[in-house]
């Protein structure tokens, strides 16, 4: 049997009932193109994360049914702020933390794609509505899946890429947040952006390295949209790359030490 790379996700809390859980979407899409999901629970401990990330070959932040603390990017909470999950923000800050240092393929989405770039430090809209003029409604309700608005996507990228070989043209995305990238993070660039300028896409500066944050969710379309299924494949076949590349590495490494 061929290897499948193994994937890990970052889960929910449910603060009432004390429960880790995250909807079965994004692991359907990863195990739909040929990868292994593995459910990280949110223990913000570095030693657990350093063992748990150390047997992946790629990270996938899902969206949350939360908001990023605004502490973290020097703020005071605005009032439409969300509920805060501590535990959330600080496990996924630490996975991708161990991620960067292990250089492996990410892929962020919506509160995902906040917390990457809250990590690399940047900063966030607290509140499309309340602070963006003239703004699109960016959080649809059902049917979930429904691509909603269109986006504009830079030329040279590798969302336009990606959409190009896919032959698309004019884009259309789902939207389920509130909240968005106002300032970029470090080695991160923005790639996309609706009418009313709101951050669709980023992507690392760095092209060798797979680091992609979308604001919507392809995990729920990914079965009709060709773009969002694009997404899942290409990141599983990158995870598949670093695993190939790192297996060499630790080959090399065996061989010089036994001489």
């Amino acid at each position: 049997m061929a290897y499948r790379p193994r994937i890990g996700l970052t889960m929910r809390l449910e603060l009432e009932t004390r429960r880790f859980y995250l909807g079965r979407d994004y692991s359907d899409a990863l195990e739909a193109a040929g990868a292994v999901p593995v459910h990280l629970p949110l223990i913000a401990d570095p030693e657990y994360i350093a063992a748990a990330v150390g047997m992946l070959d790629g990270i996938l932040l899902p969206g949350a049914d939360c908001d990023p603390d605004p502490a973290l990017y020097g703020e005071d909470p605005h009032p439409k702020l969300g509920r805060v999950v501590p535990d959330k923000d600080a496990t996924d800050l630490l996975v991708l933390a161990e991620a960067d240092s292990r250089n492996l393929p990410v892929l962020a989405i919506c509160y995902g794609m906040q917390i990457l770039n809250v990590s690399r430090g940047g900063g966030l809209i607290q509140d499309i509505e309340a602070q963006v003029e003239n703004c699109i409604k960016h959080d649809q309700g059902k049917p979930f899946e429904r691509n909603s608005h269109g986006i504009r996507i830079d030329e040279g990228s590798f969302l336009a890429d990606l959409a190009a070989k896919e032959g698309l043209a004019d884009i259309k995305v789902n939207s389920h947040h509130h909240q968005a990238i106002r300032d970029m993070g470090l080695n991160l660039k923005a790639v996309a952006r609706t009418s009313d300028s709101v951050i669709e896409c980023v992507e690392e500066v760095n092209e060798e390295r797979f680091v992609l944050g979308v604001q919507w969710h392809p995990e729920l379309s990914w079965r009709t949209d060709l773009l969002s299924k694009a997404i899942f494949d290409r990141f599983v076949e990158r995870c598949m790359d670093r695993r190939h590349v790192a297996r060499k590495i630790s080959e090399v490494l065996e061989v010089s030490a036994a001489k």
